[in-house]
């Protein structure tokens, strides 16, 4: 089956033809001492969390990384005292240590210089009296990993994204949105246009593939430096905003499929995050070429290196569904292998919802999506809810679904209720009333040129 949108989605709802897509956030540039208190999570290596093992508050308690889960063990108030707090307690080295290998630990406030920290604008936090930094031990980002302290080696298993300082994470709504924007052919909107008329700052850009070898390029043929692309970047930037690209998609050779290896496949994804500086990246995976299991575990096992590699980064995953939710077979081995997301985001449309409320049918493969995902990861019910999104269509489906400025408003109830990863939709190109435009130029339905953008762009996360 051909595409009348010949970059874009025709998906199914086993994980045979689909696909998936990632991200990363600011840090303190200021040392803690002296600034102002800032509090929220810490987070590092692999994405991962600083947590409080078992959320208990005695003294001594091990401080460790685990999956970020908004719990209070992982609300940090780094203070103007120059401490870093968390449960009515202070972030402490054990016994006042200063050799390589000391263990964290909850413990009282005593004032001592055991319980000071620097947050520093390289990413680092530094215990001053040891001159050492806070390290996840063995380089590892394996939940139960204990945080120590170290000499300062500018390793990933060192670098952290604080609450506080000049470059502050945007909230979860800012970066949950983020429509599909598309350089690739007929008459892209202006990104400024579209910020100033609807207040959404983010735009998912797509789409980055292969250029018949292992090597990063629009659409498998702009470079990612000089041309539309980067400008567009730009733009968006210099109007308050930023971008996720998005690697994948329908048509054209995917680089998961052209890399010959995890490493390999790594290595591109971050030549992009380099040009770019990104905070998030999305992996598409829609097409067949992602069907093979080689290719799937290729793609799991090279965005584990991303996120070893960038500390903070958001990795969104898109791919198809059915109607009572997608195929969970990628969700399973990502979770065997030690991967988490930032958001399993599930495409609901083109899978047989002509004539019916698609907004509802949406709910309802999203409820399938969270079972999926608290299943693979032994999550809660609210910790898989914060672990998934919905990037919907709208206007006519490729299937000639009809998903209305109505369906997005009960989908945008839904994720503000359950408080979803990720929502966003394809695309910005596409959310315009037709006036005999080129191919996914419109939405095909009644509407004022960026409705379906205006009623996201309202999601608070």
């Amino acid at each position: 089956m051909t595409s009348r949108f010949p970059h874009r989605r025709v998906v199914r709802g086993a994980l045979g033809a689909v696909a998936a897509a990632a991200l990363l956030t600011g840090v303190n540039g200021t040392p803690a001492s002296g600034a102002a208190a800032a509090a929220g999570q810490i987070t590092g290596i692999g994405g991962k969390c600083v947590d409080i093992s078992g959320a208990a508050t005695a003294n001594g308690t091990a401080v460790q990384l685990y999956d970020c889960n908004g719990s209070a063990a992982q609300q940090w108030t780094v203070g103007g005292d120059g401490t870093i707090r968390a449960l009515g307690k202070c972030l402490d080295v054990a016994s006042g240590g200063t050799v390589d290998g000391t263990r964290t630990q909850l413990w009282d406030c005593n004032g001592s210089a055991a319980q000071q920290w620097t947050v520093t604008a390289a990413h680092d936090i530094v215990n001053p009296q040891a001159d050492k930094c806070l390290d996840a031990t063995g380089n590892s980002s394996a939940n139960g990993t204990r945080l120590q302290i170290w000499t300062c080696t500018g390793s990933a298993n060192q670098k952290w994204t604080a609450p506080g300082g000049g470059e502050p994470a945007p909230g979860p709504g800012a970066m949950a949105v983020a429509p599909y924007l598309y350089n690739g052919w007929g008459s892209p909107p202006s990104p400024t246009t579209v910020m100033n008329a609807t207040g959404v700052k983010w735009f998912t850009l797509a789409f980055v593939l292969s250029n018949g070898y292992c090597n990063p390029q629009w659409d498998g043929s702009r470079p990612l430096t000089g041309g539309v692309d980067q400008q567009t970047v730009a733009t968006v930037r210099g109007a308050g905003g930023d971008v996720i690209p998005s690697f994948g998609g329908w048509s054209g050779n995917k680089l998961e499929s052209s890399c010959g290896s995890a490493s390999e496949l790594a290595a591109a994804y971050q030549k992009v995050i380099n040009a770019y500086g990104l905070k998030a990246i999305d992996i598409d995976i829609e097409a067949a070429a992602y069907d093979s299991p080689a290719v799937q575990q290729r793609t799991v096992d090279a965005l584990k290196i991303v996120r070893a590699g960038n500390a903070g980064i958001k990795v969104y995953v898109t791919f198809g569904t059915g109607q009572s939710g997608p195929d969970s077979s990628l969700i399973g081995r990502a979770a065997a292998s030690g991967l988490t997301v930032d958001s399993w985001t599930i495409m609901p449309f083109d899978f047989g919802g002509a004539g019916q409320g698609m907004g509802r049918l949406t709910v309802q493969a999203a409820e399938g999506l969270k079972t999926a995902v608290k299943n693979a990861y032994g999550y809660s019910d609210d910790q898989a809810y914060r672990h998934t999104g919905i990037s919907s269509m709208n206007g006519i489906t490729d299937n000639s679904e009809t998903v209305t400025v109505a369906d997005f408003r009960t989908i945008l109830a839904y994720a503000q209720q359950r408080h979803l990863a990720r929502l966003t939709f394809w695309s910005v190109n596409r959310d315009r009333p037709c006036t005999g435009g080129g191919a996914d130029t419109c939405s095909g339905v009644s509407q004022q040129p960026w409705d379906f953008t205006r009623v996201f762009a309202q999601y608070a996360g």
